[in-house]
């Protein structure tokens, strides 16, 4: 894990961008044994550090590009490990979407499979999702619990109207469920801002979170 300037080896590569060494080390890890999920978490540091750097102009698109491409074969490659560590069994249902005005998806798809692999069934809109279909599908897939991800300061006027028209369709309709916010910047005060009941700056926390808002089923 992270600590202070402390980066883990799996870590230290991706920021680097060293896409052998990272995927080899990966290989070697799962086959020795390794929890995939730290796998994933020390993976989730290093991809944090690249949106950093790229908001600090050190990295430029190419190079964000790039990250979240070794990112997904990281993913591909844990995948497995993962899956058969975990009951397929239903846990409840999630609607997730990235908002309006924002098409970055690594960490929604990330948290998408997570979820899916803790036995949650997921509708997953896609990116740049207006709020009027999120309100649309919640009629229609009656969602347990509703997620909202967002990386961009902008999308958080998007994430605000999109939860003010869920609240009123879900008062108007007699639904109940909770709405989760996610993003690399999303803190206490966007949620409150936005008006959602809560919020996760990774996907791990957000898997958790889905979790114990459902009683662990």
């Amino acid at each position: 894990m992270y600590t202070g300037n402390q980066l883990t080896e799996l870590a230290e590569h991706l920021v680097e961008l060293r896409e052998e060494a990272l995927l080899s080390l990966v290989r070697r890890r799962l086959a020795a044994g390794d929890d995939p999920l730290q796998v994933i978490e020390e993976c989730e540091v290093g991809i944090r550090l690249v949106g950093e750097r790229y908001e600090q102009h050190q990295y430029f698109l190419s190079g964000l590009i790039m990250a979240g491409e070794i990112f997904r074969q990281v993913m591909e490659i844990v995948k497995p490990a993962l899956e058969s560590r975990i009951l397929e069994q239903a846990s409840g249902r999630v609607l997730l979407g990235t908002v309006q005005g924002d098409i970055h998806d690594i960490g929604k798809n990330l948290v998408s499979m997570l979820l899916t692999c803790y036995g949650f069934r997921v509708t997953d809109l896609g990116v740049d999702v207006p709020p009027a279909e999120f309100v649309a599908c919640t009629t229609e897939t009656h969602p347990d619990i509703v997620g909202l991800s967002g990386l961009l300061t902008t999308s958080y006027e998007a994430m605000r109207e999109t939860v003010s028209l869920l609240r009123a369709e879900a008062e108007r309709r007699h639904l109940s469920f909770p709405i989760i916010i996610g993003g690399g910047l999303i803190n206490e005060e966007v949620c409150r801002y936005v008006g959602a009941d809560y919020w996760a700056a990774d996907a791990m926390t957000g898997v958790r979170l889905c979790q114990r808002l459902t009683g662990g089923r």
